[in-house]
């Protein structure tokens, strides 16, 4: 009886330390995500003197939920129909980082011409322009595996930007 209790007890503190460590790793990939989110929209905005982004867990849920219930099945480039906020999304494959995704949202910041405010003809800043307006407070990002193997990330922003005929900076 002693040692079936032992295994019993011995079972028990293991399935705990697996548990503990799965609970602490999930945190960890969070805290990563979020602060490579962070790093790299704050990067871009410092470049244009524009103030920090701070991280909001309401517009986290949010780019979640979209992303969970909308994008999962086939992780398409389609933004959600939302009204009140700004968004970029990203495509990729398993191994793609958040801050992957930041860089290539930036990256339409060769294409952007400042004094004139306007893209390069067949080209789309919106995402640039997004990341680095001025007004624009708060971000929440979400990243999913979806059923085709490949990651998806959206990311929500308040107040939005991209106001037609407006400078972001």
């Amino acid at each position: 009886m002693a040692s079936s209790t032992s295994l019993l007890f011995s079972l028990a503190a293991f399935l705990f330390l697996v548990s503990f460590i799965q609970t602490s790793e999930a945190k960890l990939n969070g805290t990563i995500f979020m602060n490579q989110i962070l790093d790299g929209h704050n990067a871009a905005r410092a470049e244009v003197g524009v103030p920090p982004l701070t991280w909001d867990r309401n517009l986290a849920v949010f780019a979640r939920g979209y992303a969970h219930e909308d994008r999962r099945a086939d992780c398409k480039l389609l933004y959600s129909e939302r009204w009140s906020f700004g968004e970029t999304i990203y495509s990729g494959p398993r191994n793609m980082t958040a801050a992957d995704a930041v860089a290539y949202w930036v990256s339409g910041k060769q294409w952007y011409t400042y004094e004139n405010n306007t893209c390069l003809e067949g080209k789309d800043c919106s995402d640039y322009t997004q990341v680095v307006w001025r007004t624009t407070e708060h971000v929440g990002c979400a990243q999913i595996k979806c059923d085709t193997g490949d990651l998806f990330i959206a990311c929500e922003y308040y107040p939005h930007g991209n106001y037609e005929g407006a400078w972001p900076y």
